[in-house]
């Protein structure tokens, strides 16, 4: 079987993952989760949650496990929390679309089949951005599994999903989230009082939390950056808010969808002006540091061959049944396999393989994720409790 170069990981799926937190975390309030073989409580949060009876759970985009512990000074509320159950890892490609239907359904990426940033959509010829996704195709067909959201709402359980309003009926939304009422939140501030009354209603809930902001300026400054670090600052207050005002009864988990590297210039490969790499090639999809090939018919194996010749070691470079093979999707249902490249490259250290020619605004972003390195895999997982629990 082939595995990846030592300096990236598979994520350990059932183990220590994005998707392993909600199924605990609704096992822990009582509901009998069901996600094929996978075990229901795997980060053992049932003790660890103490008898909460509302739980909130806060994602950060972008807050990277290794970048919040190389800024104590910018996130102290952050940095002085405990962990649960340690550093968890975020799934293969480490992207907001693949994490987040990740962390709802409490499924690998190969089971719920959101695999990636932007991917094609089989048999039509055209590609589906999940992130600008609205209803085609049909978010209840794309993604069939049933979310920990319907699971815990069928239960007892009051859900209630908290994000920006832009992102209400998004494909992505109905995708990752359904069976949570959706709450639109207009600011930081406006985040942390409506998920502190969310929090109150029903006699169990599970609250979630999105926060954007962080992952954007890092895209956009770079994560060694000033504004990165303002910025962090400001997740860190209203983290600090959302703690003072829990619920006696209620715990606050703090994780987040991936890490981000920052790309110099000279790390940088564009596809479309290197020699070889578009021949054979009917589409590229993806995004910089995760990318998929759809090859023309029969070119797959030249594909392969090009692309691992010329970016060497600057990237893990395997056909689509290696891929899966190698387990970085976790489980792949057969269905759902042609949304997966011909050729998958997966860039190592700093490298990203832009596009300048036909994604000319994400090539001049000066920080990226979707790889398997440590940066962007490791995610936090951290808690504060209510007073009663503390």
């Amino acid at each position: 079987m082939t595995v990846p170069p030592d300096d990236l990981a598979v994520p350990a799926y059932g183990a220590r993952t994005l998707a392993d937190v909600l199924p605990s975390v609704a096992t822990a309030l009582g509901v009998p989760v069901r996600r094929g073989d996978l075990p229901a409580d795997p980060l053992d949060l049932t003790p660890a949650l103490g008898g909460a009876r509302r739980v909130a759970v806060l994602l950060v985009d972008g807050l990277g496990a290794e970048l919040l512990a190389a800024h104590p000074d910018e996130a102290p509320v952050l940095n002085a929390l405990g962990t649960p159950a340690g550093v968890l890892s975020a799934p293969c490609p480490s992207t907001t679309p693949v994490s987040l239907t990740t962390l709802g359904t409490g499924l690998p990426p190969g089971g719920h089949g959101v695999l990636g940033f932007v991917t094609e959509v089989p048999g039509e010829g055209r590609t589906l951005n999940h992130v600008h996704w609205r209803d085609d195709p049909d978010p209840l067909q794309w993604q069939a599994q049933p979310t920990v959201f319907e699971q815990a709402t069928a239960h007892g359980v009051t859900c209630t999903a908290v994000g920006p309003h832009s992102f209400a009926r998004s494909g992505l939304t109905r995708a990752a989230y359904r069976g949570a009422d959706y709450a639109n939140a207009y600011s930081p501030g406006d985040l942390v009082g409506v998920v502190h009354a969310a929090l109150a209603a029903g006699d169990r809930s599970l609250v979630y939390g999105y926060t954007a902001e962080l992952d954007l300026t890092g895209h956009v400054r770079g994560v060694d950056s000033a504004s990165w670090r303002h910025q962090l600052g400001v997740v860190d207050r209203m983290v600090e808010q959302l703690a003072a005002g829990l619920p006696d009864d209620a715990v606050l988990l703090v994780t987040a969808d991936h890490g981000m590297v920052d790309v110099p210039a000279s790390t940088r490969l564009d596809v479309g002006e290197e020699p070889g790499l578009t021949d054979g090639v009917r589409l590229v999809t993806g995004e910089p540091r995760a990318r998929y090939l759809h090859t023309e018919p029969g070119a797959a194996d030249d594909v392969l061959a090009t692309w691992r010749s010329v970016l060497g070691h600057r990237a893990w470079v395997v056909s689509r049944a290696e891929a899966i093979a190698s387990g970085v999707f976790g489980d792949v249902q057969e269905q759902l396999a042609d949304r997966i490249g011909d050729v998958v490259a997966l860039a190592r250290s700093s490298w990203a393989f832009t596009d300048l020619a036909s994604e000319p605004h994400t090539s001049l972003l000066a920080a990226f994720h979707g790889s398997l390195t440590s940066a962007e895999l490791a995610v936090p997982l951290l808690a504060a409790r209510g007073r009663a629990l503390a």
